[in-house]
């Protein structure tokens, strides 16, 4: 039961953008999202949920453990924060070349 005032939050995350604009190089790349978002909203925000949304990623020769890397991650979150849902999708690139 939510007393009065409460608001009840969903939080939406695009997992890549939040990982390549923003904690990429950063020394936050283990970022615990619902103290992020506990910090950032008022007090009287309830998360309900946080869906997480991201595509799995492949280790390339130069890095062979970042699929490892960022399973750990997702482990980690569904562990810790349990109102996190993650959503896998599918990440595709197309080589784009210049005329």
């Amino acid at each position: 039961m939510r007393s009065k005032g409460q608001v009840r939050t969903y939080i939406y995350v695009d997992g890549f953008n939040l990982y390549y604009r923003c904690l990429k190089g950063s020394p936050y790349k283990w970022l615990d999202l619902k103290q992020l978002f506990s910090y950032l909203l008022k007090p009287n925000h309830q998360i309900l949920r946080i869906k997480y949304f991201t595509a799995m990623v492949s280790s390339p020769p130069n890095d062979p453990q970042k699929a490892a890397r960022q399973e750990i991650y997702l482990r980690a979150l569904r562990t810790y924060i349990p109102e996190i849902e993650i959503y896998l999708g599918h990440f595709l690139s197309n080589p784009v070349h210049a005329l």
